[in-house]
């Protein structure tokens, strides 16, 4: 006949096991939680660089769409195109 203990329902017949089950428990569990915090700084780290890299993007892009737009509204509003061109290939009619 197997006698437990009432309060944790570990086995009482060895003191020994007893106690090797409860430091291996505790390893186990502070070792998920060290495993846990590094998991958590480095997916963090990952996010925070990224998001970084997206908002520089993002204020770049809003940057040179808003001094298009300036360009845009200060040039010329008449139906003129001034400028010069050049000749590549005449067209010859035989």
């Amino acid at each position: 006949m197997r006698y437990s203990s009432v309060n944790r329902g570990i086995p009482g017949g060895n003191p020994i096991a007893n106690a090797l089950v409860v430091i291996v428990g505790a390893l186990a569990i502070a070792a998920s939680l060290v495993l846990g915090f590094f998991a958590f700084v480095v997916l963090g780290s990952i996010v925070l660089v990224l998001g970084a890299i997206i908002g520089l993007r993002v204020w770049w892009f809003n940057r040179k769409l808003g001094k298009q737009l300036k360009n845009a509204q200060e040039a010329p509003q008449g139906g003129v195109i001034e400028g010069e061109y050049h000749v590549v290939k005449r067209d010859e009619k035989p």
